[in-house]
C-alpha cells in the first residue's frame, strides 16, 4: 500500500468516525466568518444609530476563537491518543517519526482545511440570516444584504491557520516524546478506572456536595441584605463561585462515586445487567473526568445563566418600560401634551387621557423597613416619596389616617423590604402627619420622573394630600408637579402614535416619556447581548458536547470485548441498550442537571437587575438548552449500538 492510499483510507476511517468533529469545525469557522462579515456588512453602518454593538461583535468574535481554540486542541489531544497503536505500529514496521508527522499532517491539512472552505462558504450564505436575525431581536428597521468580506475572509483564515499550527505543533510534540511501548499503553495511562472507593474519596464527595449547597445559601443571601457594602458583596460573590467550582470538581471526583457506592451496597452487590452497564461505569469513569467535566459544567452554568439574563432583560423591556411611564406616554408639561394630543386627533388616534397631581415629601419608614440601611447610606427617616391622592387612583380609598404604597421597584424591593403593616410619618416643612402603612401594590400609577426610577407612591387620602401640598418643602420638589398620561384606545396605533411623539421637541426630554420608546432601546441594547450569548452558548454546546461524544467512543471501544463477552453470555443486543441508554443519562445527565441547578441559583440570585420578568424566559432557555445537549447522548447511543452489532 503506497502512502497516498494510506494517507486515503486514514482520511475515509476519521471522516467515518469524527463526524461530529468535523460539523463543530465547519459550525465553528461558519459562525466566525459570519460574525465577523457582520462587522464590515454595510447594511450594519446603516443600522449603525440604533445598533451601537461593534464592540460586542468584536469581543464575541474573540470569545468564539477561544472557545473554537479550546475544543479544537482538546479533539485534537483525544485523536491523537486514540491512534497511539496505529502510530506505534508505523513505527514497528519501519516508518520514522518524522515520516508519520508528515502522514498526519498531511491528514490534517486536507481534513481541516476542506473543512475550513464548506464553513467559510456557508458562514457567508448565512451571514444575511445572522444580520436578519440580529435586526429583529434589536427592533431595527433596515434592510439585510447579502455581503463577501475580503477583511472577514483575511482574518479567518489567520486565525484558523494558527490554530492548525497548534494543532500540528501538539502533534509534533506528541509523537517525538512518545515510545513505542507508550504508544501502545497510552489509553490505559490516560483513562485508567478506579477499581474501588477509598474513604478519602467518600470524605471528598461529602465536602463536594457541603461547599456546592453552601454556595447556593450564600447565592440566595446575596441581595436579601445581609451584604450590604461593596467589600461584602464582593467577598460574598467570590465565596459563591470558589465554593461552587471546588464543590463541582470534588462532586465529579468523589460525591457520584459515593452516592452510586451507596446505591449498589443498599442492593448488596446484587446488580442486573442495566445497573452494571450504567452505574458501576459511570462510579469509576467519572471521577478520571472530573476536571473536564467541571469545566464543562461551570462554562454551561455560565452561559446558561448570561443567556436567561439577557433574555430576562429583553423579554421585561415592555412591563419594565411601563413601569417607568405608567401609561403609553407621559409628561408633565400641559403645552407639550396638548400638542401631541393635537396630533393624535389630527391623525385619527382616539386616546384617554388623566391628570395627577403630585407632591415631594420626605418621609419616615423606619418602623416598615425589614432591611439595615447602613450599607446603602440612606437614612430610612428621610425617605423622598412621590405623594398622589387616592381620588385619581382607581380602586384604592383609604381613610384619612390611612396609606397604601403601590409601583416599587423589585431592586429597590430587595435592598429595602417593606413590612406588610406599620406606622410612617409624612413630613411637610412645618407639619409631621402620621399614618397607617397597609401594605404594597405592584401597579406604578406615576412615571419614572416622579419616583426616581423605582421608589414607590404613596396614596393618601385627599384630605391628607391637600394639607401635604400646602405645606410643601420647595428644596424637594420637581420642577413640575403634573403627571400627564396618556393611554390609546387602540394599541396597533401605538407605533404610529410613537413616531409622532419621537418627531416633537421638548423643553425637558427627560420629562416626558414614550412607553414603545423606552421599550425598544431597551430590547435594541440587550438585543445585542442576546445574540451574542446566544451564538456564544450555541457554540460552546456544539463543542462541549462533541467533547463528551468523542469520550463515549473511546470508553465504547474500550468497553468492546466485555460486550463481545455478554453477547456470548447470551445477553441480547437490546439488554445491552437498556444499560447502554441508563449510562448516557448519567453520562449527559448529571453535568446537564449540575449545570442548570448552578446557573438557576445564579439567576435567582440577581434576576431583579435585569428584568421584571423571570420564570418564562429562563424556563424557555433551560428547555432550549437541555433539548440541543439531549441530542449528543442520543447519537452517543446510535454509536454504542453500532459498537454492541460489531462487539459479536
Amino acid at each position: 500500500m503506497s502512502i497516498n492510499q494510506l494517507i486515503l483510507r486514514n482520511l475515509k476511517k476519521n471522516l467515518k468516525n469524527y463526524f461530529l468533529y468535523v460539523f463543530a469545525l465547519i459550525f465553528s469557522v461558519a459562525l466566525y466568518f459570519a460574525f465577523v462579515t457582520l462587522q464590515f456588512d454595510p447594511a450594519m453602518e446603516e443600522a449603525k444609530d440604533s445598533i451601537k454593538g461593534a464592540a460586542a461583535l468584536k469581543a464575541g468574535a474573540v470569545m468564539l476563537v477561544a472557545i473554537v481554540s479550546i475544543f479544537l486542541l482538546y479533539a485534537n489531544n483525544i485523536f491523537i491518543k486514540r491512534r497511539g497503536k496505529e502510530i506505534g505500529l508505523f513505527q514497528l514496521i519501519g516508518m520514522t517519526k518524522s515520516k508519520i508527522f508528515r502522514i498526519l499532517t498531511i491528514e490534517n491539512f486536507i481534513l481541516y482545511f476542506s473543512s475550513l472552505i464548506i464553513g467559510i462558504f456557508i458562514g457567508f450564505s448565512a451571514s444575511k440570516l445572522l444580520v436578519m436575525i440580529l435586526f429583529k431581536v434589536t427592533n431595527v428597521d433596515a434592510v439585510a444584504t447579502l455581503h463577501f468580506s475580503e477583511q472577514a475572509l483575511t482574518r479567518t483564515l489567520i486565525v484558523f491557520g494558527v490554530i492548525y499550527l497548534l494543532i500540528m505543533l501538539m502533534n509534533y510534540v506528541f509523537i517525538k516524546r512518545q515510545s513505542i511501548l507508550a504508544l501502545f499503553r497510552v489509553i490505559s495511562s490516560t483513562e485508567g478506572k478506579v477499581k474501588k472507593i477509598s474513604v478519602f474519596e467518600i470524605i471528598i464527595g461529602i465536602v463536594g456536595l457541603i461547599l456546592i449547597g453552601t454556595g447556593y445559601y450564600i447565592s440566595s443571601k446575596l441581595f436579601s441584605g445581609d451584604f450590604m457594602t461593596m467589600t461584602e458583596l464582593f467577598l460574598a460573590m467570590a465565596g459563591i463561585l470558589a465554593s461552587v467550582i471546588i464543590g463541582t470538581y470534588l462532586f465529579y471526583k468523589g460525591s457520584v462515586s459515593f452516592i452510586f457506592h451507596l446505591i449498589r451496597k443498599k442492593k448488596d452487590g446484587y446488580l442486573n445487567i442495566n445497573q452494571v452497564l450504567s452505574l458501576s461505569s459511570i462510579m469509576f469513569r467519572m471521577k478520571s473526568n472530573a476536571l473536564l467535566l467541571t469545566v464543562i459544567t461551570t462554562v454551561s452554568a455560565l452561559a446558561i445563566g448570561l443567556l436567561s439574563l439577557a433574555y430576562i432583560s429583553y423579554y421585561s423591556a415592555e412591563k419594565t418600560a411601563l413601569n417607568y411611564v405608567a401609561a403609553d406616554f407621559a409628561f408633565t408639561n400641559p403645552e407639550e401634551a396638548e400638542q401631541f394630543t393635537d396630533k393624535l386627533t389630527a391623525n385619527g388616534i382616539e386616546y384617554r387621557e388623566k391628570r395627577m397631581d403630585v407632591v415631594q415629601i420626605e418621609a419616615n419608614l423606619k418602623h416598615i423597613m425589614d432591611a439595615n440601611m447602613d450599607g446603602l447610606m440612606m437614612d430610612p427617616t428621610k425617605m423622598q416619596l412621590a405623594v398622589v391622592s387616592d381620588q385619581v387612583v382607581k380602586n384604592i380609598d383609604v381613610e384619612p389616617g390611612e396609606t397604601v404604597f403601590t409601583g416599587y421597584n423589585d431592586l429597590l424591593q430587595k435592598f429595602m423590604t417593606l413590612k406588610d403593616s406599620g406606622d410612617i410619618e409624612l413630613k411637610g416643612q412645618t407639619e409631621v402627619i402620621p399614618l397607617t402603612y397597609l401594605g404594597l401594590n405592584k401597579d406604578f400609577v406615576v412615571s419614572w420622573y416622579f419616583t426616581g426610577g423605582g421608589s414607590p407612591t404613596a396614596i393618601v387620602d385627599q384630605t391628607v394630600f391637600e394639607r401635604l401640598r400646602n405645606n410643601l418643602n420647595p428644596e424637594i420638589q420637581r420642577e413640575s408637579s403634573l403627571y400627564i398620561g396618556i393611554n390609546l384606545k387602540n394599541e396597533a396605533q401605538l407605533e404610529k402614535a410613537n413616531t409622532l411623539f419621537t418627531g416633537m421637541t421638548f423643553k425637558n426630554e427627560r420629562a416626558n416619556d414614550s412607553r414603545l420608546e423606552i421599550s425598544n432601546v431597551q430590547k435594541q441594547t440587550m438585543g445585542i447581548a442576546l445574540f451574542i450569548v446566544g451564538f456564544l452558548g450555541l457554540t460552546f454546546l456544539i463543542t462541549s458536547g462533541c467533547i463528551l461524544y468523542f469520550k463515549q467512543m473511546g470508553e465504547g471501544e474500550e468497553e468492546k470485548p466485555n460486550y463481545t463477552i455478554l453477547r456470548k453470555l447470551g445477553f441480547t443486543q437490546g439488554d445491552l441498550l437498556k444499560g447502554i441508554r441508563g449510562k448516557q443519562l448519567f453520562s449527559f445527565g448529571i453535568p446537564l442537571v449540575v449545570g442548570l441547578s448552578h446557573s438557576y441559583f445564579a439567576v435567582q440570585s440577581g434576576w431583579f437587575l435585569f428584568g421584571a420578568e423571570v420564570w418564562t424566559p429562563m424556563i424557555i432557555v433551560m428547555l432550549l438548552y437541555t433539548a440541543l445537549y439531549s441530542s449528543f447522548g442520543f447519537l452517543s447511543v446510535v454509536y454504542y449500538k453500532k459498537v454492541i452489532k460489531e462487539a459479536l
